[in-house]
């Protein structure tokens, strides 16, 4: 790899991470996929890319067998990449216009029951601070809907419990408001009244410091989250694979099983778009399928 490829590769990923507002993870994960690329253009200049060529790529990479999912991210990171040098008068011409992403079937979402989500739940070990830190994690995952990454991310200006409201910020740095049950405020409220300090001393913290802490007082990570939740599964029996966002998914099903509003749900998830919403729809028709074919004796 030359060395332009390595500065126009560096430019790229402030500009995705600055200008575009995107996710610490999209930015690593679409770094990594130019880096790939740039890696097996070996020499050959930025600027001799031709639709053929990136072509060329894309039949390279079959032979790793990606999914679906990871295959579009791939080629969507390239079509960002050369709209980018395009924009910046790099290249002449864009190479990457045409290339269309593979079609992804629709899958449902996993989703958890409430008895199986209180499965879960009464699992967690909370005879130490950290348990009782991780609980109130998932307790609010389940309330609210947020993704991982934006509890991860609160602190405690974007608290206002006495009207259970929550400010997060979601992808691209877009601001909503999430609402808080009174179950789940009641674990907070112990959390940040007496457990948070139990984990790290530190009295009256700031309104810019992070709500979840780990013991050397630095902020969360959602991949301890991720671990947590990993510790309880391998205790209990669930033939489901439950990771923080199935908690997300199990919200926005339940909502609407109960009767909310899709646009609703759609305002509480920070989807940009409906259609991301409706496919919770999809999940709670096949439940009522599910329960129809068990419970109607002329059903099948």
């Amino acid at each position: 790899m030359n060395e332009n490829s390595k500065k126009y590769l560096n430019e790229f990923k402030l500009y995705i991470e600055i200008e575009r507002n995107f996710s610490k993870h999209t930015v690593t994960a679409y770094g990594s996929d130019i880096l790939s690329f740039l890696i097996w253009l070996n020499n050959r200049s930025i600027e001799e890319v031709t639709y053929n060529v990136i072509r060329e790529y894309l039949v390279y990479i079959q032979q790793f067998n990606y999914s679906k999912t990871t295959t579009a991210r791939k080629i969507a990171s390239l079509r960002t990449f050369y709209r980018f040098l395009y924009r910046e008068r790099i290249v002449q011409t864009n190479p990457a216009l045409g290339i269309h992403s593979p079609k992804r079937g629709k899958t449902l979402p996993e989703f958890l029951s409430e008895s199986e989500i209180e499965q879960v739940l009464n699992n967690i070990k909370m005879d130490s601070p950290a348990g009782y830190r991780n609980r109130t994690i998932l307790e609010l995952l389940y309330a609210t809907g947020m993704r991982i990454s934006e509890l991860s991310n609160l602190n405690f200006d974007n608290l206002n419990l006495d009207e259970n409201e929550i400010k997060v910020f979601g992808k691209g740095a877009k601001e909503r408001i999430v609402l808080v049950s009174q179950r789940a405020k009641k674990f907070l409220e112990t959390y940040i009244k007496t457990v948070r300090y139990l984990i790290y001393k530190e009295e009256n913290p700031q309104k810019s410091a992070p709500v979840f802490i780990n013991k050397t007082g630095y902020r969360l990570q959602p991949q301890s989250v991720r671990l947590a939740i990993n510790d309880v599964m391998q205790k209990i029996e669930l033939p489901k694979h439950v990771t923080p966002h199935v908690f997300r998914h199990s919200f926005a099903t339940k909502m609407l099983e109960n009767g909310a509003d899709l646009r609703v749900v759609q305002e509480l998830l920070g989807h940009s778009s409906i259609s991301n919403t409706q496919i919770y729809t999809h999940v709670s028709t096949e439940r009522l399928k599910q329960s129809y074919n068990l419970a109607h004796p002329r059903a099948n």
